[in-house]
Order: structure tokens, then sequence, then C-alpha cells
């Protein structure tokens, strides 16, 4: 997508990246305060699979079992500069709200919306217009507001004894890691890109460290910490490394981390929301900017990630005093 990228974000010749972070910053909340209350079948919860950000509302959607509750569109892995598209579906249409591109949604509710239209993207199915696209608080509310339509057996990913650390962990996380590897990728200088990629693999070390001696970020069972993080490790090997020049290691060559990160991806509600195909797909033919030639490679082996870890030798409870999420649906 030229200079944009999924994010509405861009680099500039000369400059360091800079994420747009101003979305629409409307909640879905039990109160309804902002105009949007929790009502279960009201809201269509727009995705992709391709995308890091899009693929965390994925993930909690499934641990929480809400698939029932809050349905879900796909859109394909690529995309132009106006909008991410719904070709995956018939017709090229998304069966439930109709449109072609999210970007319809989007002009609905504001006919002259000027920023980036991004995934994940919360839309009121009844008016077709979208609620808000504010990715860390649609995780956060989908684990906080909608508890009384968790299934039984739902983790708690915001725990409350750890919830202050969890903030700092997670503030690391996106600064350094999740965004990092874009601050990398889309550097427009030698000196950006030598100070982006130092602080990536600063916060990398302190994973490798921090995870040496408990299962998870915050202990003995997974929190939105570890899905925040998963998200970024899955695309790892396949992208970061290579076309974002994330190239210090591979995370195969991360003992610690590597071993964690398959830990996640064979645990119930992750792996099966990875489509490498897909992630590759949109990285390597949208950022044109990087990627001139869109030639997608074909590795590596996505096998890999279905490896024992051993991970199980540090105890804990994966859902904590809660259940596995039910068979794929």
């Amino acid at each position: 997508m030229n200079s944009q990228s999924s994010m509405g974000s861009y680099v500039e010749p000369n400059k360091e990246f800079d994420r747009d972070m101003n979305y629409i910053p409307d909640r879905i909340t039990r109160d309804g305060r902002d105009g949007w209350p929790v009502e279960p079948g009201r809201y269509r919860l727009i995705v992709a699979k391709a995308c890091p950000w899009a693929n965390r509302a994925i993930i909690v959607r499934r641990l929480l079992g809400l698939e029932d509750v809050i349905s879900i569109g796909y859109c394909g892995p690529t995309h132009d500069a106006r909008s991410w598209t719904f070709d995956l579906d018939p017709g090229g249409r998304d069966p439930v709200l109709g449109i072609e591109r999210l970007q319809e949604a989007y002009f609905k509710r504001f006919p002259d919306y000027p920023r980036g239209i991004t995934v994940p993207a919360m839309v009121d199915v009844p008016t077709g217009q979208v609620v808000t696209n504010d990715f860390p608080w649609i995780t956060h509310d989908l684990a906080t507001e909608w508890t009384e339509h968790h299934r039984e057996g739902a983790p708690d990913l915001w725990p409350a004894d750890v919830r202050d650390e969890m903030d700092d962990v997670m503030k690391r996380i996106f600064t350094e890691i999740n965004n990092g590897v874009y601050r990398c990728g889309f550097a427009g200088t030698q000196e950006a890109y030598d100070s982006a990629y130092e602080r990536l693999w600063a916060a990398m070390d302190w994973l490798e460290e921090r995870l040496a001696d408990r299962r998870y970020l915050m202990g003995d069972s997974i929190t939105e910490a570890d899905v925040r993080l998963f998200t970024t490790l899955a695309r790892f090997d396949a992208v970061y490394h290579g076309h974002f020049k994330c190239n210090r290691q591979k995370l195969t060559e991360m003992p610690v981390l590597w071993a964690y990160a398959r830990d996640l991806f064979q645990t119930p509600g992750f792996g099966e929301t990875i489509d490498f195909d897909q992630i590759k797909q949109h990285y390597y033919v949208v950022q044109t900017d990087i990627n001139p030639t869109q030639i997608v490679p074909q590795g590596p082996d996505p096998e890999v990630w279905l490896t024992p870890h051993g991970r199980e030798a540090l105890g804990g409870r994966p859902f904590g005093d809660g259940t596995p999420p039910s068979s794929e649906r």
C-alpha cells in the first residue's frame, strides 16, 4: 500500500516511523455510556487474519466464547490504498453487512473519515455504521464489559492482582515489540533503523529473561499480555525477520521465546487463528515500498510450530480456574 500501512500509519523519507494512534474512541459498554450498549447479536467484529492487531481480537473472542454473541467477518489479506475488502466472501461482499469494502461502514458514520480504514473494527449491524476501531479497547472491553455473555470457564484475561504490573508490561511490549518491528521495517534513515533495531532487541532479550522461569508473562496463567505478544511472535520469522530487517536472530534461535511461542500456538484459541499464507500475502504484496516485486516467500515451514516445547515443566494453569475453549467453530 505504498507509504501507507494497514494501520493508517506511514513513514516519510528521512524520518522515523510514526503510527497514527487516533482511533474512533467510542466503546461498547455495559452501561452504554457512549451510546453503544452491550447487546448480543447487535455487533459484528471485522478482522483480517493477516493483521496482528486484528488477530488479538480473534483470539480473545475465541478464549471468552463470544462466537454466538458477536459475529465475525473476515477481510482478505491484501487491499489497496482505499480499504480492506471482503474478497474472501462469495461475490466479494460481507454476507451480513452486504458491503464490499470496510470503508463503507466507516463512511456511513463519518462521510469524510480522514484516517486509515483499519481492522479490527466493531460495526453496528442494524445501521451498518462503524462503532470503533480502537483495537486496545476492543479486546479490553470484550474481557471486562461482556462478562455476562462469556462462556462457562472463560479465563480472566485481566486479573486484578497483577493489573498494574500488566499495564507496564503491555506498554513495553507495544512500544518496543508490537510497534518496534514496524519501526524497524519502515525506518526512513539508517540512523532511525539502527535505533529501532537496538530498542527491539533490548526488549526481546528482556522477554527471554522474564520468561525463563515463568510460563506466561504474568505468571502461571494466560492474560491479555500474552495475547498481545503472541501475535507479533507468530509473524516474526515469516515476516519481520526478513521483510522488516529484524534479523539479529530468528525467533527459532531464541530458546525461551521460541518455546513460549510454541506453547501458546499449541494452546486452544491461539494456533488455529494463525494463517501464515494470509500473513505473508499481506505484508509482501501490500507493502510495495518495502517489497516492490511483491514476491511472497515460500518459507518458513509452519510445521515447526507443532514441535514439543517443554514449557509444561514450569507448571502453571493456562486458563487459570477456567477451561479451554471448545474445538474450533
